[in-house]
């Protein structure tokens, strides 16, 4: 596998306004300019500082910035989450030479030099080194200006080592002394690069750095009293709100089963957020395209001139859209919900029209949007959830908005946590009144236990959140076992993994470069397809 980038070499190469370029040949301002002088140059001209917290998101939507063009499976971030939720048991695939994530759901990645872990590895990376890039401009953070954008790098720098620890180690709980992944800043990122390495830090050392950056974040959006769209006027969401910064906190407090600071963060995200979740109405046709949409708090933003739409078929939507024609959910490779989950949903559900029936038909979808569908005879269960751009049927345009987080999500993380941490039954109410108020009027819950609460949100984040990077991660924070029986795969895909779920190993390349390293995580190998049930 050829790379483009080493992190190690990569330490040095970020800076303001460059931190998506992979040309090494190409000097950085940080070889030119003291973090002083552009401190200066900021003041002068605050639009460099601006460019700097956009280079931030824009690191997430690159096309081909750890794999080589050959790979059809490197669009970003986005690809590394359906890289995931193929490892999933619910987001059944087929065992074509269309599906770019075969190797993910044939679970053949338990090696130190595959395609998910170098991608999570790599990518994750150059978001930390693109925001370190950003706070070395402000040693002193004395503005609202300053603030809002080192909310930003703080943010997006907690958020790459949050999916580092869940990647690279077991979750939290239990594990808290084990070695996790390194910890680079941009206080010591240019000493590391000139040594040549930088040991592990443990679990705990890795969330408790996590946490900092989150409450700084949160810190300095309160104080600034700005908004993202202080930093441009379109695209606003692909920045972090006070909203989004309680909601990443939420989601590292639920991980790390600190049940009552989970409740409260999702609860401040709920109320320092402009957004509300869909109403039954709105999540009873097909969306998750358009990050101006009012559930929307964190996402991707995706422009029509950037290489992964240009390409054409090297994006989110030609692997997921069932609405598009130019992708390869047309020629097969659609992504099918698992046969038991999909039983499991009411008819009174909004979203059980989020999927083809068996006999390829939703409720959900217009005539003209049945129609197309049918051309493509895509098999029973197929995903119809994510609309097309511009909600244009038949779109060669793949220039979706990707979700990186919901409010939905933080009703749902409230419910739980709040059962968990000691009061099962408002936890349970809390559950009860989201799904019946946006999801399914008949809802009811059996629930009395906190656990089983828990185990009831569960049951919704796998509908709720089906395609959109959730479901493997729920199963590593819960412990739960990788169970494919009777969700209709293939049998040579049909697997029983036990928990816990092992983590991935480093990649190769970064084993060889950083000196310090130390020893990396067990392999493992490919499980045996078990009996269907």
């Amino acid at each position: 596998m050829k790379l483009k980038i080493n992190y190690l070499l990569a330490l040095v190469l970020g800076s303001m306004g460059l931190v998506g370029c992979n040309n090494l040949d190409t000097e950085p301002w940080d070889n030119y300019v003291t973090a002083s002088e552009k401190e200066d140059a900021i003041g002068l001209n605050p639009e460099i500082a601006s460019a700097g917290i956009v280079g931030i998101s824009s690191v997430m939507p690159q096309c081909w910035s750890v794999l080589n063009d050959t790979y059809h499976n490197d669009f970003g971030w986005p690809a590394l989450m359906m890289m995931f939720d193929s490892m999933s048991p619910d987001f059944v695939s087929r065992n074509i030479g269309y599906n770019w994530f075969g190797t993910m759901a044939g679970y053949q990645v338990g090696t130190n030099n595959n395609v998910l872990n170098t991608m999570g590895w790599y990518l994750s990376y150059k978001i930390v080194k693109a925001a370190n890039s950003v706070l070395e401009t402000f040693p002193t953070v004395d503005t609202p200006e300053a603030m809002l954008y080192a909310s930003q790098a703080h943010a997006n720098r907690a958020y790459a080592y949050f999916m580092l620890a869940q990647m690279f180690q077991y979750t939290y709980v239990g594990h808290q002394d084990m070695p996790c992944v390194p910890i680079l800043t941009e206080k010591n990122q240019k000493e590391v690069a000139e040594s040549g390495g930088i040991a592990r830090s443990s679990v705990q050392q890795v969330y408790d750095f996590i946490l900092e950056d989150l409450d700084t974040a949160v810190k300095y959006l309160t104080d600034c009293k700005l908004k993202p769209d202080a930093i441009a006027s379109v695209g606003t969401k692909r920045f972090v709100s006070l909203g989004t910064a309680y909601g990443l906190r939420a989601r590292v407090n639920l991980v790390m089963n600190k049940w009552k600071e989970a409740a409260e963060d999702a609860d401040n995200a709920i109320k320092n957020s402009d957004c509300t979740p869909l109403s039954f109405a709105e999540a009873a046709q097909p969306g998750f395209y358009d990050s101006n949409d009012h559930e929307c708090m964190w996402a991707i933003y995706i422009q029509e001139t950037d290489r992964c739409v240009t390409t054409g078929i090297v994006n989110y939507p030609s692997h997921m859209g069932s609405f598009n024609s130019n992708g390869y959910w047309t020629v097969g490779a659609n992504r099918i919900i698992n046969k038991a989950l999909f039983a499991s949903i009411p008819a009174s559900d909004a979203r059980k029209g989020w999927w083809l029936s068996e006999l390829g038909k939703s409720k959900n979808l217009t005539d003209e949007q049945q129609k197309f569908v049918k051309k493509y005879s895509p098999e029973g269960l197929t995903n119809v959830k994510f609309g097309p751009y511009e909600g244009k049927v038949g779109t060669t345009l793949n220039a979706n908005d990707y979700f990186l987080m919901r409010i939905e999500e933080m009703y749902l993380i409230k419910a739980e946590a709040t059962a968990m941490a000691g009061n099962p039954g408002q936890g349970k109410q809390l559950l009860i009144d989201f799904v019946t108020t946006y999801r399914d009027p008949k809802y009811t819950c059996k629930a009395n236990t906190a656990v089983d609460v828990q185990n009831a949100v569960y049951e919704q984040r796998r509908i709720e959140f089906w395609g959109e990077g959730v479901n493997y991660f729920d199963l590593l924070r819960l412990n739960k076992p990788m169970d494919r029986r009777g969700g209709g795969w293939e049998s040579d895909w049909v697997y029983y993994v036990e928990a816990p779920l092992p983590p991935l190993l480093i990649p190769n390349g970064e084993m060889e470069a950083n000196k310090l390293i130390g020893e990396n995580n067990p392999s493992w190998s490919k499980p045996n397809p078990v009996d269907d049930k």
